[in-house]
């Protein structure tokens, strides 16, 4: 039976991380913005539903509130930075996530600091409902999303990812077009960090970390940029490569040097026999 629960809760995870790794998808696979702010739209939108919850309001409710706050903070932070382009891009963004964290770790009155927030309410119980619920939801965003990769806005980010000039001579509003792609990307990264919220019942100023920018963008970069089911499979491998670590008995001061050792290794092959992941269909400019 513990067995079953672990398998539960590692395919909770896998749901959840995985709707983020298909919204940034959107941001960087199809768009081609180079977003490191991504983790931050996850951490506001687990934050936001976890106070909110807190203070009183309905579960779902307060998940939708944090994921149309990460929609608002996104076009924000695509305001100022849509007209910048590859590591420019890449740098502003990831200072807005070293800002979100020093937010979090610094507004003790709200946030908690350090001590982080606990006693979230959960979703569901037990588990196996709320393993349902966000398979379902994962499920609905996927076929969002691979509509949306073969409408026409999906056609017109997809023409600014490969000539962004192509596509101004074309008569398309590149810089709106942009915005549109971080608000929709930062949406469901909001969902998916209230998702997060009400199922660990735990959030501290960590998930702003660096550690987990990198960890998303392994398994975007390992699935392949501009497939849908490439960023399903890259999350499934990243979650799913290290946890027979767990039962060969090595001491937790060995297993998470060991996790990241297996993570590089990874991500390593992956860069030299399939440089655009299993599924890709561009490289990361």
């Amino acid at each position: 039976m513990a067995f079953v629960n672990y398998l539960i809760h590692l395919a909770i995870l896998i749901g959840i991380y995985s709707i983020l790794t298909v919204s940034l998808n959107l941001a960087v696979g199809f768009t081609g913005l180079l977003n490191l702010g991504h983790i931050a739209f996850f951490g506001i939108g687990a934050y936001t539903s976890a106070l909110l919850s807190m203070y009183g309001m309905p579960v779902w409710a307060s998940m939708l509130v944090a994921s149309v706050t990460a929609l608002t903070v996104g076009v924000l932070l695509a305001l100022p930075t849509a007209r910048l382009k590859g590591d420019y891009l890449a740098l502003a963004t990831l200072g807005f996530t070293f800002i979100a964290g020093s937010v979090s770790r610094n507004w003790i009155g709200l946030t908690r600091g350090a001590l982080g927030i606990p006693g979230i309410q959960k979703l569901v119980q037990p588990n196996t409902w709320f393993l349902v619920i966000v398979l379902v939801i994962a499920a609905l965003v996927y076929f969002l999303f691979w509509r949306i990769s073969r409408s026409r806005w999906g056609k017109t980010l997809q023409a600014i990812r490969d000539d962004e000039l192509a596509a101004k001579t074309l008569g398309k509003d590149t810089f709106v077009r942009k915005i549109e792609a971080m608000a929709l990307s930062a949406f469901f990264a909001g969902l998916a960090g209230g998702f997060f919220a009400h199922y660990i019942t735990f959030i501290d100023p960590s998930i702003f970390g660096l550690g987990d920018v990198i960890f998303l963008f392994s398994m975007l970069i390992i699935g392949g940029l501009a497939s849908i089911k490439g960023a399903a499979l890259g999350t499934i491998i990243l979650f799913a490569i290290p946890e027979p670590l767990r039962f060969i008995g090595f001491p937790s001061s060995i297993l998470g040097p060991m996790r990241e050792i297996l993570f590089a290794l990874v991500l390593i092959l992956i860069i030299i026999y399939k440089p655009r992941g299993i599924f890709g269909k561009v490289d990361l400019k």
